[in-house]
């Protein structure tokens, strides 16, 4: 059986630029990177929401855009 082991929170700010957060699992043990700025952090809980507030605080990016396509 496949295991996916990685997942992403994308978020656009005000101009329009997506942002990626990519959690990675290795076991319990979540690790967060960014793609726009390289920032990285180990999270074990709740790490969706860690990467949300990453893209919320560091680059003004609230916007979902899966929100947009259930419209």
């Amino acid at each position: 059986m496949l295991e996916i082991n990685t997942s992403k929170v994308s978020r656009w700010d005000q101009h329009g630029r997506a942002h990626v957060v990519h959690v990675v699992r290795k076991g319990p043990q979540r690790t967060l990177r960014c793609e726009t700025c390289g920032w990285r952090r180990a999270a074990q809980f709740l790490p969706w929401l860690k990467a949300e507030e990453h893209l919320a605080e560091a680059h003004q990016a609230t916007v979902d855009p899966t929100e947009t396509q259930r419209e």
